[in-house]
């Protein structure tokens, strides 16, 4: 349920509503809007009494909400949400991309790439120390070691760095470390992990699951948002399908479809979304076209010695041409990087 305030309603008439949803054992949303103010309502079972509300002082009108993502709902908030981060934001008008190596092998490395993606025209570093993978054995990231070479290269280029929480364990470290929290595709999932993340008042960047529908990625946004933290950038990374020659389905489908049922920024990752370099760069215009608010993509200095994901990393140089291009096609479609 959304109850609808006067756009001049007074803070006294707004926290009457709230603590009248609170005496019902509900919890109060307030989201405020440039047209309006909106309180939601979460944790009822069932159908709430409209009446309950349309008496008090400064209520317009009570809406119900059908869609089980109420939070991340247009219906909640129409207008679209601007998460700033330290002066960078997504979801309006700028375009953002993140950029860095999958994985954090060593302090000379990052400092490198750091440069060289500031150089390029991108504000965010990314890089995994806590790397959750497939296999046991393989690279599983420098952890704390890694999370220090981030926050390093941050302070040597004003980068703000994201990088990945993989549990609840770890998660005050990394928010230590970092300027936004990346919460992995394998745990899309994982609501214990979900529910902590929400409970911090630091951006997230939230992946789709492997094979995650639109619906099930909203469903795990709304966790977030539930415990609070209305900071989450929704990103598509590719599902898995039946086709083989690219590692997942970039699902293009998914930014205009969630731009209609969302408030929420969403970027694209089109590294993970095809496991390819070299179709890196034309799905990465493909985005911005459809309408993504930024992009993540993986840049190594020596993709053929990575530790994980090198073939689907850019080099440098092909990076650079790449920003060259996004900064032409972001003006066609009204926006700039």
């Amino acid at each position: 349920m959304l109850i609808i305030m006067r756009l001049d309603a007074s803070r006294k008439e707004i926290d009457t509503v709230k603590e009248k949803i609170s005496s019902f054992g509900f919890t109060p949303h307030e989201i405020p809007g440039v047209q309006r103010v909106a309180i939601g309502i979460t944790g009822n079972k069932g159908k709430v009494d409209s009446e309950n509300f349309l008496t008090l002082p400064g209520v317009v009108e009570v809406i119900s909400v059908t869609k089980p993502f109420k939070l991340v709902s247009r219906d909640f908030k129409p207008e679209s949400t601007i998460i700033d981060v330290g002066g960078a934001s997504f979801g309006g008008e700028e375009l953002n991309v993140i950029a860095g190596p999958c994985s954090v092998e060593s302090r000379a490395q990052i400092l490198e790439i750091a440069q060289i993606v500031k150089e390029a025209g991108a504000r965010f570093l990314r890089g995994g120390a806590f790397k959750p993978r497939t296999s046991p054995y393989a690279f599983q990231g420098l952890k704390l070691e890694g999370l220090e070479y981030l926050k390093e290269a941050a302070e040597t280029t004003g980068l703000k760095v994201v990088t990945e929480v993989k549990d609840t364990e770890t998660l005050s470290l990394v928010a230590e470390h970092s300027d936004v929290l990346q919460i992995g595709a394998r745990n899309m999932y994982n609501f214990s992990l979900l529910e902590r993340v929400g409970e911090l008042d630091k951006p997230v960047v939230l992946k789709r699951g492997l094979s995650a529908t639109i619906e099930e990625l909203l469903m795990a946004a709304e966790y977030i948002l539930s415990k609070g933290n209305y900071k989450v950038i929704l990103c598509e990374r590719g599902i898995r399908t039946f086709e083989t020659y690219t590692r997942n389905t970039l699902d293009l489908n998914a930014v205009p479809v969630i731009k209609k049922l969302s408030h929420l920024p969403i970027i694209v990752d089109p590294s993970h979304g095809t496991g390819a370099w070299d179709l890196v760069s034309p799905l990465a215009l493909a985005a911005i076209v459809a309408g993504a608010d930024g992009l993540m993509i993986e840049v190594h200095s020596h993709p053929e010695k990575a530790m994980s994901d090198g073939f689907q990393s850019l080099k440098p140089e092909t990076f650079h041409r790449l920003m060259n291009r996004l900064k032409e096609i972001s003006t066609i479609v009204g926006r700039r990087i």
